[in-house]
């Protein structure tokens, strides 16, 4: 359970005012001394997170943000990294501190809550003295349209509640969608193409090649894990053809190659767009690589922080491909982490990796927010699979996928 990536835990956000008992409240949940507290308004500075197991869910992260009324020049680089934060909740938690009530600069917040079609919780906290009145209680609730408990950090009134609200508030389905519960069966053979380079980390499978194992698995199917260059003699000890192979982007035109025509074809890249953004959005994108032109600028974003290699996928290789496309010089720009900018406009296309250290929730806001800003992104397996001549392959298990790229193909 430790070791489950963040990107896969259900991220539950803690926000409100400063001194509104953010940080007591989440030592209270987890029943540690987590957070640092203080009667001190602005004692959170940076985003303070805590995994742990809260059943039936399963893994999740609780994140305590900086106040929300921050102030001051650095107070505003604080409240940017809180929204940061809000991006890649499922759960948002309001905390308010019941002496000062519900503000306007509180329902001006739920209200960007609601319009952002996110899952809330209101949490009146520091109730160590206050009766509760449950009409008020139920009236306050309904007028807000959110849930409300009433806690006390320091007397531990309420805690046990708002875990329980958590759960009931949570749809587990919805933190991540299979990556392949849709495309296979109980007992199907699934044979997955796992090059060993000089960028593999040095003794283990790289993440989306361990969590697609793991997705296997619990379909009841099999995984059968070979390199590119055993990948024909694999299927041929096969008594059956497998019910899908899936390889990494950078071995596509080998393993197309060798892996007959009826056989369906993906990347783990393409499977991991597909579950955290839009299959179908990402083929538009691949529409607007298509029609770059010399002096244009792109994007090229990754979820993660990584050491780079001489011959690196997203800083050498995309960028000699893409100029090849272009037919001349691209400037291009690189974004990594929990970075992305504020403006996309200046980009005419963003090119971003799986995402497999970034959640869903995190890849649709990256999504609706450059498509809001008419910029076209695709992903790196789409673009690989483009430049090597089989996208349509590729995209054949995904209907929708495929239906898009029909309509680009035609337009």
């Amino acid at each position: 359970m430790n070791n489950t990536p963040l990107a896969n835990r259900f991220a539950i956000g803690l926000f409100g005012k400063r001194n509104a008992g953010k940080s007591s409240l989440l030592n209270a949940i987890a029943g540690q001394a987590i957070a640092v507290t203080s009667s001190v308004a602005g004692t959170t500075t940076d985003p303070v997170r805590k995994a742990m197991e809260l059943l039936p869910i399963g893994p999740v992260v609780f994140i305590d943000t900086a106040g929300l009324d921050d102030e001051g020049d650095l107070g505003k680089l604080r409240v940017e990294k809180t929204y940061e934060v809000l991006r890649k909740c499922h759960l948002v938690i309001v905390v308010v501190d019941v002496a000062i009530g519900i503000t306007a600069f509180e329902r001006e917040f739920l209200d960007q809550l609601r319009r952002r079609k996110m899952q809330v919780l209101l949490v009146m906290n520091k109730c160590d003295d206050t009766v509760i009145d449950e009409e008020e209680r139920e009236a306050l609730s309904t007028s807000l349209g959110f849930p409300i408990v009433w806690t006390s950090a320091l007397t531990g009134m309420g805690i046990e509640e708002v875990k329980e609200q958590i759960i009931v508030h949570s749809n587990v389905e919805e933190i991540e969608p299979a990556l392949l519960g849709d495309l296979i069966h109980p007992g199907d053979m699934v044979v997955l193409v796992t090059p060993i380079d000089k960028a593999a980390p040095k003794g283990r499978l790289i993440l989306p090649q361990q969590q697609t194992i793991r997705d296997i698995i619990e379909c009841d199917a099999m995984a059968v894990v070979t390199k590119e260059h055993e990948l024909k003699l694999t299927l041929e000890r096969l008594k059956e053809p497998p019910a899908l192979v899936i390889t990494d982007s950078q071995a596509f035109l080998k393993v197309a190659a060798d892996t007959p025509p009826e056989v369906p074809l993906t990347s783990f890249s393409i499977l991991f767009a597909r579950q955290k953004g839009d299959l179908a959005e990402m083929v538009r994108g691949i529409r607007r690589i298509e029609e770059l032109a010399p002096g244009d600028k792109v994007l090229i974003a990754e979820g993660c922080t990584h050491h780079r290699q001489s011959d690196d996928i997203g800083t050498v290789k995309i960028p000699r491909w893409i100029r090849q496309i272009a037919g001349g010089e691209i400037e291009f720009e690189w974004t990594s982490g929990a970075t992305f900018p504020k403006d996309v406009t200046k980009y005419a296309a963003i090119v971003h990796c799986g995402g497999c250290m970034v959640n869903r929730p995190e890849m649709q806001y990256r999504m609706e927010f450059t498509r809001n800003q008419e910029v076209f992104i695709t992903n790196y397996g789409m673009l690989i699979a483009y430049v090597m001549g089989i996208l349509p392959r590729a995209l054949e298990p995904f209907q929708a996928a495929k239906l898009a790229l029909e309509a680009v193909l035609q337009a």
